[in-house]
C-alpha cells in the first residue's frame, strides 16, 4: 500500500499565506493510514482532503471521527484500503468561531389572527395557537474547504412569554436566488416556519451557504457544508434564544423537503456523527430528498431523460465546480451555446423559471458531448465521484426517521428513498420508515401531505 503526501498549504481569510504545517508522519496500520502534522500557528484548523491518483486531481474531504475542521494535528484514514494509492494534503485555516451570531434584524410579525385567516384561505387543515415574530440572523459558519464565512437564516419564534418550546430544524428545498431564502421577506419558505411557529416551535431555517447573506456560489447538495450551516444556525438560534430568556425544552426535530430532503439527511449524519451531546436529534422526517446521488439521481439525469426542472442540474454542476473544481472554469462542462448562456445565470440573482427558460428538457444536450462521454465511460470520473461523495445512505441514524416521498415524483425519483431506506435498514436501523402520503402525488404535490403528517407526528413526540 502506498500513501503519499500531495501538498499541504495554508487558507487566510486575510489573503495572508502562513509557514504551510509541516508533515511528520504518515503510519498505515490495520485501523487505517495516521497523518500527523506540525504547525509553528497555534490558532490553525486543519481540513484534510485526499486523492486516489486516478485521473485528473480531484480533491474530497472524507469524514472523520471528528468535526471539522480539526483542531488537533493528527488524522486517521479509515477509508484506506490495503492495495489502493492515496494523496493527501492538509489544508491549514484560521479557527472560527461557528455559531458565532453576529447581528440579528427583525423580519415580520404575524398575529394569530392573521395566520389563521392564511390557513383557511389556503385550505390547509391547521391551527395556529400564536403569533410569531420573525428574525433574520446573520452568523458565522465555515466553507467547504472550513475557511470562516457568514450565512444567513430566519428564526420564527412564538410570539408569547412563559413558555418553552421544542427547536425544529427546517431545511428548505432547491431556491436559485438569494432573495428567494428563507431569511428574505415575504418567502413561501420563510412561510413554512411560520405555520410550525404558531404552531408552538421554535424554527430554525438556514438559508445555506450561497443565498441568504452568505457570499459566494450557493455549494448545491454538498453535503457537508448543507450540514454545517445548519448546525452553526442551531447554535446561532440557541444563542439568540438564552439572550432574551427564551426557553428551549431541549427537543430537536428536523424536517425538509426535496433539497430540504437531502440538506435534512445531511443534518441528521452530522449531528449524531459529531454533536450528539450538544444536540440529541428528537426525529427527522427527510421529504423526497435525492439521497443516491451517483445512482438514481446522476443515472437518470445522465440516461437523457427528460427533466421537469432542468435547471436542479446546473445549480448542481455550478454547486460542484465551486466545491471540486472540475474544470478551469463552468463552461468548459458545457456545450454551445449553453457555455455561455448559462454561467450568467448562475449567480444568485436569477430564478429557477429565467434559468428554465434557457435549457433543454434533456440536460445532456447542454453537457459539452465530450465531458458527457467522459463521464459515461468512466465510473471513477471526478463527477461521479463528487455524487458519490454527497450520497446520503451510508450511516446509520439513532434516531426515529420517517422518510417521506411520494411514488409520483417526477422530480425526484422515488428510488432514492427505497435505496436509503433498504441501506438503513441492512444496517440494523428498522426504525427508520417510508411513508408515502399520496401516491398519485408529483413532486409539488406531495409536499401539503408529507409536512402535515410529519408534523403530525412530531406533535406526538413533544413534551
Amino acid at each position: 500500500m502506498a500513501a503519499l503526501l500531495a501538498t499541504v498549504f495554508t487558507v487566510s481569510t486575510t489573503g495572508q499565506s502562513a509557514a504551510p504545517p509541516r508533515i511528520d508522519s504518515i503510519v498505515s496500520g490495520l485501523a487505517g493510514t495516521i497523518l500527523s502534522w506540525n504547525d509553528t500557528v497555534p490558532d490553525h484548523a486543519y481540513t484534510v482532503q485526499t486523492w486516489n491518483g486516478v485521473g485528473a486531481p480531484f480533491w474530497r474531504a472524507p469524514r472523520t471521527g471528528f468535526p471539522w475542521p480539526l483542531e488537533q494535528r493528527q488524522w486517521t484514514d479509515t477509508e484506506q484500503t490495503e492495495n489502493s494509492r492515496r494523496f493527501y494534503r492538509v489544508v491549514a485555516v484560521p479557527k472560527t468561531a461557528r455559531g458565532l451570531l453576529i447581528s440579528v434584524t427583525p423580519v415580520v410579525s404575524y398575529t394569530q389572527f392573521e395566520i389563521n385567516l392564511y390557513l383557511t384561505l389556503a385550505n390547509i387543515p391547521l391551527t395556529a395557537n400564536y403569533g410569531v415574530q420573525v428574525q433574520k440572523l446573520v452568523y458565522e459558519t465555515i466553507d467547504p474547504v472550513g475557511v470562516r464565512t457568514i450565512a444567513s437564516g430566519a428564526l420564527a419564534l412564538p410570539d408569547v412569554s412563559g413558555k418553552s418550546w421544542p427547536l425544529v430544524s427546517y431545511q428548505h428545498g432547491t431556491v436559485a436566488a438569494r432573495d428567494e431564502a428563507p431569511s428574505a421577506p415575504g418567502t413561501m419558505e420563510q412561510l413554512l416556519g411560520v405555520l410550525l411557529a404558531g404552531s408552538g416551535y421554535a424554527a430554525a431555517l438556514p438559508d445555506y451557504l450561497g443565498l441568504g447573506d452568505s457570499p459566494g456560489i450557493h455549494p448545491y447538495h454538498h453535503a457537508a457544508s448543507e450540514a454545517t450551516a445548519a448546525v452553526d444556525m442551531l447554535r446561532a438560534s440557541r444563542a439568540y434564544c438564552q439572550g432574551r430568556g427564551i426557553v428551549l425544552n431541549g427537543q430537536l426535530f428536523l424536517v425538509g423537503y426535496s433539497q430540504g430532503g437531502h440538506a435534512t439527511m445531511a443534518l441528521h449524519r452530522e449531528l449524531e456523527e459529531y454533536h450528539a451531546v450538544e444536540f440529541p436529534v428528537t426525529a427527522s422526517a427527510p421529504m423526497a430528498g435525492a439521497y443516491d446521488m451517483s445512482g438514481m439521481t446522476g443515472g437518470a439525469a445522465l440516461a437523457g431523460e427528460p427533466m421537469p426542472n432542468p435547471y436542479y442540474f446546473a445549480l448542481l454542476l455550478s454547486g460542484y465546480q465551486s466545491v471540486y473544481h472540475l474544470a478551469d472554469e463552468l463552461g468548459d462542462l458545457l456545450a454551445p451555446p449553453y457555455n455561455v448562456l448559462l454561467p450568467p445565470l448562475l449567480d444568485g440573482n436569477h430564478s429557477g423559471g429565467e434559468i428554465n427558460a434557457v435549457l433543454p428538457n434533456d440536460i445532456t444536450e447542454a453537457l459539452d458531448p465530450g465531458y458527457l462521454a467522459a463521464m459515461r465511460a468512466n465510473p471513477e470520473h471526478p463527477m461521479w465521484q463528487a455524487l458519490r461523495d454527497n450520497d446520503l445512505y451510508r450511516w446509520t441514524p439513532r434516531a426515529p426517521m420517517r422518510l417521506y416521498h411520494c411514488a409520483g415524483d417526477g422530480d425526484v425519483q422515488f428510488a432514492n428513498s427505497q435505496v436509503a431506506l433498504a441501506s438503513f435498514h441492512e444496517r440494523g436501523a428498522t426504525h427508520v420508515v417510508l411513508i408515502d402520503p399520496d401516491p398519485t402525488a408529483d413532486h409539488g404535490d406531495c409536499v401539503l401531505p408529507a409536512m402535515l403528517d410529519a408534523k403530525k407526528w412530531f406533535d406526538s413526540l413533544r413534551r
